[in-house]
This record gives structure tokens, C-alpha cells and sequence, in this order.
């Protein structure tokens, strides 16, 4: 790491021993001048702390093009070249953490109690218009009748979940009231429908659940049990902005606790290889960082780039799935040195371990926020 103007002096300025060449056979320390340029000074400190130098893309190249081989030549004692597996997991973590985690904050739809009907006007209009346009193409009444129903049930179930609590209750009111004098059965089945929808309102708070439940009789009102399901599915619910924020936030916390979990895997499904467990932990710390860095490059293309509904994405992402598949098996055929089948056998054994215990992980994390939240 050349940082400097170099000494011809060959007095050693941290121990005092003699220095032959540029560094100090006895302490290590490079002989430099003391006097540096402010930019000298700072990349000097951010290559020393972050060893972002020329090794790091000695490390990087390899590391996504030949998977497998940085491991066995660190392992193998050929570390000069390379970056510390953990100092450069580090490094990349932090990167990936800062490109691809970015906050949402989605505005929730906002109803209005301000005297908001279901617009019936709005979906005789509609009807009306299909009506005219299927008789016109020649289609028997009778489907065209079942084709207009159905469509301004649609129109009128959209309209009836926009509005906000105390409107859903009017309206049902007065459909009760006007299926008093017709007894329609298909009026009852809107009825039944539309108050399903407002008791999933109503029950949008664990407070306004409570009060509907007092109104019940004693018979029909839900255990303490049930309680407190519906409790925790509400709580979800409300803060499941928060919650998912919170786990993409802790993500890469949760793939280096995991990492240690998918080395031994790893061991178990490779335990004739006769490999010392840390062996197994530097080959996955050099797996999980390529991973990273592929995420770090692809990651934002979804998200600021294509947008997550577009048919890029998926490509994108099926593209990440294959790259994934290759890397794992052609680091692990290079680092075990096993037959292809085996190889096969084994990493479908380790992704479904692995997919276990990041679901685990999830729903343990998930808990926790939740009971941080509440």
C-alpha cells in the first residue's frame, strides 16, 4: 500500500531499528516521510482502515468469477494478495446496507366520513351502458342480465369499501331497511357481504374490536384465547409498515448471524472431507460477500430503474436465482472437489436448511418487533 513519499534516512521512526528497504523488518511499519498532503493523509487512513486498496480488487475479481479459488489460496497461504474474508465481508455489508436498504414510507389511503353514499347513480350508468352494448353484439338476455348484475355488484362492493365506518353503517341501514319491503334474496346476500366488509372495519383497531365484542351476546363474544390472536393479527396489521421496515433494516444483521448456522450445514452435508469447521465459515463468508455485491449492483436497478411491477424485474431477479445456483455449485465442486451429482444432492440439502432457518430467523424477528412495537 503505497501512501507516501518514502525516508532515505534507515532509522526505523517507531522502534529505532535499522531499515533495509521501505518497511521495518522488526515492526513492520513502512518507512515514510512525516509530512503528507491532506488527500495523502485521508486516503491513507480510509485504504488503512477499510484495506481498500489494490487487494481489494485482487480479492474481487476472482471472488465473482472463479468461485472457490480465493478460498483454497487463502486457506492454501497465499494471503498476501487477498483482503481479510471478515475485514472485506465488513466493508461490502456496510455497502450493501447503505445502496440497497432504502426506508418506504407509503401514504395509507384516507377515507371520508364527510356523508360519502354509494353511488348508485354512477353504476346504473354503467350498467346501462354494458346492458346496451351486449344487446347490440346479439347475446341472449339472460347472460346479459347475469353479466350486468355481476358488474354492478362490483361497482357497488367498490364504492361501499371506500367509504369510511360510520357511512358503511347508513348504507347498510338502508339497505336493511329497503329489503324489509322488497325480500330479495339477492338484496340479503349484498346485505351479508357488505357487513362482513364493515365488521373487518370495524375491527381495524383492537379498541373498536373490543366494543363490538361487549355488543355480542355472551355466547357469541370470542374467547381470551381468540382475543388474543386477533390482538397480535391487528397489531400486525397497524404496524406492518414498521415491521417491514424494520426486518429490511436488520437484514444484513440476520444474514451474518445466519452465516455461522449455513457453515455448518455446509460441514455436516461435507463431514468426509475432514475440514476444520473455520474452513467451512471462511469458504461461506466468501460466498455470502459475492453474494452482496451482486445485490449491491442489481438491487437499485430494481428498485430506482425498472420498478418492482416491471417484466425486467422478475428477469433481474431470475437472473440472481441463476447466478446464485452456478456460484454455489462451482464453489463447492472447486473447494470439495466431489462428483456433479453429489455436489447436486448436497447444495439442495443446504438450501433447504438454510430456507428453514431464515424462516425461523424471520418469524423469531418479527415477533421481537412486534412486541417492541406494542
Amino acid at each position: 500500500m503505497s501512501a507516501g513519499k518514502y525516508r532515505k534516512e534507515h532509522d526505523c521512526l517507531n522502534c529505532g531499528s535499522h531499515v533495509e528497504s521501505h518497511y521495518c523488518s522488526s515492526c513492520g511499519q513502512p518507512n515514510l516521510e512525516l509530512k503528507e498532503s491532506f488527500w495523502a493523509f485521508i486516503s491513507h487512513s480510509i485504504a488503512h482502515y477499510f484495506h481498500f486498496d489494490n487487494k481489494f480488487f485482487q480479492t474481487l475479481a476472482p471472488l465473482l468469477t472463479k468461485p472457490g479459488k480465493v478460498t483454497l489460496d487463502y486457506l492454501a497461504g497465499k494471503r498476501a494478495r487477498y483482503i481479510n474474508p471478515v475485514s472485506m465481508y465488513i466493508f461490502v455489508s456496510i455497502v450493501y446496507f447503505l445502496v440497497v436498504y432504502s426506508p418506504k414510507h407509503s401514504t395509507k389511503d384516507k377515507h371520508d366520513d364527510n356523508g360519502i353514499t354509494v353511488d348508485s347513480k354512477k353504476s346504473e350508468d354503467v350498467t346501462d351502458s354494458v346492458k346496451r352494448a351486449l344487446k347490440l353484439s346479439g347475446i341472449p338476455k339472460s347472460i346479459a342480465d347475469k353479466t350486468t348484475k355481476s358488474i354492478n355488484y362490483a361497482i357497488r362492493k367498490k364504492e361501499f369499501v371506500k367509504l369510511g365506518f360510520a357511512d358503511q353503517e347508513k348504507e347498510l341501514n338502508r339497505l336493511k331497511a329497503e329489503n324489509t319491503t322488497l325480500k330479495s334474496d339477492s338484496l340479503s346476500e349484498v346485505i351479508e357481504d357488505f357487513n362482513d366488509i364493515h365488521i373487518e372495519r370495524n375491527d381495524s383497531t383492537y379498541s373498536a374490536y373490543l366494543s363490538r365484542q361487549q355488543k355480542l351476546p355472551v355466547a357469541e363474544q370470542d374467547s381470551w384465547y381468540e382475543k388474543l390472536i386477533k390482538k397480535r393479527a391487528i397489531t400486525l396489521g397497524e404496524k406492518s409498515e414498521v415491521i417491514s421496515e424494520t426486518l429490511e433494516h436488520n437484514r444484513p444483521k440476520q444474514f451474518f448471524l445466519l452465516m455461522p448456522l449455513l457453515a455448518l450445514f455446509i460441514m455436516w452435508n461435507f463431514r468426509k472431507n475432514h475440514i476444520y469447521y473455520l474452513n467451512h465459515l471462511i469458504f461461506t463468508i466468501h460466498g455470502m460477500t459475492a453474494y452482496f455485491i451482486v445485490q449491491i449492483f442489481t438491487a437499485p436497478l430494481i428498485k430506482h430503474v425498472f420498478g418492482n411491477s416491471s417484466i425486467l424485474k422478475n428477469i433481474i431477479e431470475l437472473g440472481v436465482v441463476v447466478w446464485v445456483c452456478w456460484y454455489m455449485f462451482s464453489a463447492l465442486k472447486v473447494f470439495y472437489q466431489r462428483k456433479t451429482g453429489s455436489i447436486i444432492f448436497k447444495m439442495f440439502w443446504i438450501f433447504v436448511l438454510y430456507w428453514i432457518a431464515f424462516n425461523i430467523s424471520e418469524y423469531i424477528m418479527v415477533n421481537l418487533i412486534y412486541y417492541v412495537a406494542t
